[in-house]
């Protein structure tokens, strides 16, 4: 197979804060071509779950999203912490602060890019099982999220609704429903 990779020639940064850096790259391809400006968004990688109550509910949130402006269904997640040991570490934090549970098993499910044209982080999804509440929810003070418990069949449901506009949270439920043996092809 052919190597399609660029060469970066040059990065500059325009935008710097907090969780997004905005970059302008200068390129070339294999063959030579210049491929000017070329903009990269650089966020942490981020971390989700289909979390799983110890009595088999799918915890489901529910919060406003400013950009789109709607209040939607999601499920629990966030960004990677330099504090965190590893993306386990970080998927459980993310949990207990959103939800106030805490799980007793973790599977990685795979990761996904948001879209890897212009983001150069990736979303790794896990299947939590086994939660528990055992404390309030620790939210930031940006965040106002509604906790629900959901039936598979229930989840289902919103799937095929399609109530869940989060596309890589849709990624991540089916890749759970599969290896959970309830999604047939």
């Amino acid at each position: 197979m052919k190597d399609l990779n660029w060469k970066t020639r040059s990065s500059e940064y325009l935008f710097t804060e907090n969780w997004l850096r905005i970059r302008k790259d200068i390129c070339e391809t294999k063959d030579g071509k210049i491929i000017s400006p070329y903009f990269v968004y650089e966020f942490p990688d981020w971390v989700t779950a289909v979390a799983l109550t110890q009595d088999g509910k799918i915890i489901m949130e529910r919060q406003y999203r400013h950009a789109l402006g709607i209040t939607d269904w999601e499920i629990p997640g966030g960004c990677v912490d330099k504090t965190d040991a590893n993306l386990q570490d970080a998927i459980a934090r993310e949990l207990l602060e959103e939800t106030g549970y805490q799980f007793t098993h973790f599977e990685l499910l795979g990761k996904t890019s948001a879209n890897p044209s212009t983001n150069n982080n990736l979303m790794h999804m896990y299947l939590a099982t086994g939660g528990n509440l055992v404390r309030e929810q620790e939210l930031d003070h940006n965040e106002e999220i509604e906790v629900y418990l959901f039936t598979i069949n229930e989840l289902k449901q919103l799937l095929r609704e399609n109530k869940i506009v989060q596309s890589m949270h849709v990624t991540a439920l089916f890749y759970a429903l599969e290896r959970l043996g309830e999604l047939r092809y």
